[in-house]
């Protein structure tokens, strides 16, 4: 297990990228499993820096562990902000002109619908959230 703990701003999302990346050149990881998983980064990193702690500034934690059989990579993002559980809100209805849909909720889709699992919890005053992504 490899874990980062930085300020939640997003200032520091190239540098959550750049270490999470250096772990997947590791392990051979696809570029565009690489690619879908730095967006994925970029829009949960940004969602804690935007929301959690505001309107000051708190501490992000990102964890990677990967799996062999299958090979696939978990990253766990965890704060002690506010409680917000990211995927209660339902999905944004895609099939709707851009100007007829709601503000919001579309980055929160797109890493839904790029992962293999997604979840939440909170525990312990921290909001967990954990993304996995198979790499075969």
């Amino acid at each position: 297990m490899n874990e980062i703990k930085v300020e939640a701003i997003i200032e520091n999302i190239p540098k959550v990228t750049e270490f999470v990346d250096g772990i997947l050149e590791g392990l051979d990881c696809p570029m565009k499993a690489q690619m879908q998983i730095d967006v994925a980064i970029d829009e949960l990193l940004s969602n804690i820096a935007y929301y959690a702690y505001s309107p000051g500034t708190g501490e992000a934690t990102v964890r990677v562990e990967s799996n062999e059989e299958p090979k696939a990579v978990t990253i766990t993002f965890i704060d002690r902000g506010v409680q917000y559980d990211p995927l209660a809100k339902t999905d944004p209805d895609v099939s709707l002109p851009a100007e007829e849909r709601e503000v919001g909720g579309l980055g929160i889709f797109i890493v839904k619908k790029t992962m293999d699992d997604m979840s939440y919890e909170y525990r312990d005053g921290q909001n967990i959230l954990v993304i996995k992504k198979n790499l075969q």
